[in-house]
């Protein structure tokens, strides 16, 4: 098959193995396509992450691409059909850690612009600043990735105005799904307190797995809120339970319990651990808990981004696109609380993170021509309504 632009891109990403946080020169080699197109680019490094800012403009509002080079781990390399970093296709499909998510948007971000930016239509972007926000620490903890580039961003007074997410959004074909929004995660690590025995003195020993079984089946049972328009209800999952000492004949002296909230705009997370608090201290629980906030919910309202997404995926797919707050998080849950428009858009979703990630190759070269269409419409002012 011939291989256009946006395959090759992608498929020199690919090969670069940045299994988070490591870049591993993926955007070493988006900046050597950027600078030409007269973006000028800033690498931003916290600690054992590398970040790039990279923008092109000095006037009018600012339309920014966002995205990660680093990938999840491979996981057993001897189930996968060809190396995970030997960006391989066959059959019209482009194999690799990171096709999906989402060196196939980053590579198709980078030709969409230099498109648009070669088209009739240059002289627009004389009132549209283009840019690109792009981390390695999106698959990791997301401590020192777009976390920390938009608190610089904001101590320097740059507003982004729409933001353009590369996450795997789509279903069945590309284009078929983007996300206006995502829930709140909000996780806990709780201990359980006990008194360690022996099992045939009860009445000397604490059991805490018996003490928390009454009040996780009440927390797994509660219905936190009936979600929304935009959003389903709050669900909470328990992922990890872990008490014993290995032996049969003694009571533990803790249990150990993992769970994780993801929540509408309906909760709030002061709102939930206030719930939870009030739940263990009515079972008389002695417990210690901490908790990690992963991301509030967000969720752009109709407006221009979200039209100009819809009807450029229209224009250039015929589709009319399910706009969708489902999922999990994305680095979208930064950058939307600065007051950007933010709007999900990437490759087929089905997948990612799994052993043989892929996409079809040729739905590469229709993103960058969606993603075109985005930048090109914004810079017109062709947006038929808000």
């Amino acid at each position: 098959m011939t291989v256009s632009p946006t395959l090759s891109l992608a498929q020199q990403l690919i090969r670069l193995a940045s299994v988070t946080p490591d870049d591993a020169g993926c955007q070493q080699l988006m900046r050597e396509r950027l600078e030409p197109l007269g973006f000028v680019c800033e690498s931003m490094r916290f600690e054992d992450v590398d970040n790039l800012w990279a923008v092109r403009g000095d006037t009018g509002p600012l339309f920014v691409f966002a995205g990660h080079t680093d990938v999840v781990p491979t996981g057993d390399l001897s189930k996968w059909q060809h190396s995970p970093f030997d960006a391989v296709v066959l059959d019209g499909k482009l194999y690799g850690r990171g096709a999906a998510d989402m060196k196939g948007s980053l590579a198709a971000m980078i030709t969409a612009c230099e498109s648009a930016l070669s088209s009739s239509h240059a002289a627009a972007f004389d009132s549209l600043r283009l840019g690109f926000l792009i981390t390695s620490d999106e698959e990791g903890i997301a401590k020192n990735g777009t976390r920390k580039v938009i608190d610089t961003l904001k101590r320097r007074g740059v507003q982004i105005d729409y933001c353009v997410v590369g996450e795997p959004s789509s279903s069945n074909t590309v284009g078929d799904t983007v996300k206006i929004g995502r829930r709140g995660s909000l996780s806990a690590n709780l201990e359980i307190l006990g008194i360690q025995g022996h099992v045939a003195y009860p009445h000397l020993a604490v059991n805490p797995i018996h003490k928390a079984m009454p009040a996780l089946a009440e927390l797994t049972a509660k219905q936190w809120d009936e979600g929304n328009d935009a959003f389903p209800p709050t669900t909470l999952q328990i992922s990890n339970f872990m008490a014993g000492t290995g032996a049969n004949n003694v009571i533990p002296a803790n249990c150990k319990v993992e769970f994780n909230f993801r929540y509408s705009t309906e909760s709030s997370h002061e709102k939930l651990k206030k719930s939870v608090i009030e739940l263990f201290e009515r079972h008389e629980l002695e417990y210690r808990i901490d908790w990690h906030l992963s991301g509030e919910p967000f969720l752009t309202q109709p407006g221009i981004l979200r039209q100009t997404v819809a009807e450029s995926i229209h224009d250039v797919t015929g589709l009319s696109t399910e706009q969708s707050t489902s999922g999990g998080t994305s680095d979208g849950r930064f950058i939307a609380p600065t007051g950007a428009e933010v709007v999900e858009l990437g490759p087929c979703n089905a997948s990612i993170h799994q052993i043989d990630e892929h996409i079809v190759a040729q739905e590469l070269d229709t993103l960058s021509t969606i993603y075109c269409r985005i930048i090109e419409k914004l810079a017109a002012g062709q947006t038929t309504s808000a």
